[in-house]
């Protein structure tokens, strides 16, 4: 920042009545440039499309095909359980399968012996040659087989499922890559027993396309109504400081993270990573711009801030000098209007000249002037003046416009 003093300023002027020294000020002459108001975050690298491949049987295993960093294709295979318990499984479940078949066709044939049984009785006893409590006895017989029919079949359909189950869980011995890309992670030794009764054990993590990657972010929600999809972003990495990465915003989460009172939401980045250099889980940190205004008059937050005190401003208003507008009075625009504040131009020695300015975006430490003010304008950044009024922490730019800084 450059700062003017002329030179009745490096002197102490001595008030006419009173003996007190009068006020010094620092000033800041109006400029033009460009400002572009960011908002900084931290998020982690991470492939795209990262696929965790698990194991759905548990057992001992048996060989690895695929280790840390090696491509993979959809479909090959990567690992392979113990295959012995489950084929012994599915031997047993084929001798059910092949009882039950059996049940089934003695069933149909003691149901057909005794409809035959039944028939004859019926015959006999329509010529009463036998009893009815023995036509009864056939029926009952001959009902009681077709029932047991409907028991075997319901058995040779259990036996059927258990036989797909155990065929089904010896083709899960055999583990395949769900994606094509690169291993990242390995989980499991040969050897090594994987359980899978709780839930599906992670054997290894695959990255689909380690040339598309993607930065989760975590913004602060004072800061996230800024940002769009479609925004542009840098950041850099620990192990690449001196250069740069661009990426675009693909979508804003709705979904909050709170930590320790905290709420932050996830901007995910789209990055193109064509030399491999951005490897999964680096730290990134990022930033976004905003806004960006290019040749236009600035004036430090600074001059914002400042307030004299209402002995100086009454001793400095010479004729017709406009009085500062008071707080809380200043003319408003429409709703979205940009803001508006008051700064003070030193016109010569002591003489304080309040102008209301229209201001717009901020990058914390200046802020873009779009009515008020004219470049070269000597605007009061401080004083020396004990009962000047203490700037307020955050004053001095619109909403939003960043963190304080004193000049």
């Amino acid at each position: 920042m450059t700062r003017l003093w002329p030179p009745a300023l490096l002197c102490l002027a001595v008030a006419a009545c009173g003996g007190k020294s009068a006020p010094t000020y620092e000033t800041h002459k109006v400029d033009r440039g460009r400002i572009a108001p960011k908002v900084t975050a931290t998020g982690t690298v991470s492939a795209t499309v990262t696929v965790q491949v698990g194991s759905q049987v548990s057992g001992r295993v048996a060989a690895l095909y695929a280790d840390f960093n090696s491509a993979v294709d959809a479909g090959a295979t990567i690992a392979r359980i113990d295959p012995q318990l489950f084929e012994a499984a599915l031997e047993q479940a084929r001798a059910n399968h092949m009882a039950a078949q059996g049940n089934l066709a003695r069933s149909q044939v003691q149901a057909a012996d005794a409809d035959r049984q039944f028939q004859r009785a019926k015959s006999l006893a329509d010529r009463q040659l036998v009893a009815q409590a023995d036509l009864d006895t056939a029926r009952a017989t001959a009902e009681a087989a077709k029932a047991q029919i409907d028991v075997s079949r319901g058995n040779l359909a259990q036996a059927k499922a258990a036989l797909h189950q155990a065929e089904v869980n010896l083709t899960y011995t055999t583990i395949a890559s769900p994606i094509s890309g690169t291993v990242i992670s390995r989980n499991v030794d040969v050897g090594q027993t994987v359980a899978a009764s709780l839930s599906a054990p992670t054997l290894f993590v695959i990255a689909e396309d380690l040339r598309k990657m993607q930065v989760d972010t975590a913004v602060a929600e004072a800061d996230v109504g800024k940002l769009q999809p479609g925004m542009d972003a840098t950041f850099v990495v620990d192990a690449f400081p001196g250069e740069r990465f661009r990426g675009k915003v693909r979508q804003i989460r709705n979904a909050p993270t709170t930590v320790q009172n905290v709420v932050t939401y996830d901007a995910v980045i789209d990055v193109e990573n064509p030399e491999l250099k951005l490897r999964p889980g680096m730290t990134a940190n990022v930033t976004f711009i905003w806004a960006e205004r290019n040749d236009v008059i600035r004036v430090p937050n600074a001059a914002l801030r400042f307030k004299p005190s209402a002995e100086a401003l009454k001793k400095s208003q010479k004729g017709d000098a406009p009085p500062a507008p008071e707080e809380g009075k200043r003319p408003r625009g429409p709703k979205g209007a940009s803001d508006e504040k008051t700064v003070y131009l030193l016109k010569n020695v002591d003489e304080l000249s309040p102008a209301t300015v229209k201001i717009g975006v901020t990058d914390g430490t200046v802020t873009e002037v779009l009515s008020g003010l004219s470049e070269g304008d000597l605007v009061i950044t401080e004083s020396n003046d004990p009962s000047a009024p203490k700037p307020q922490r955050g004053s001095g730019g619109p909403p939003g416009g960043g963190m304080r800084r004193m000049f």
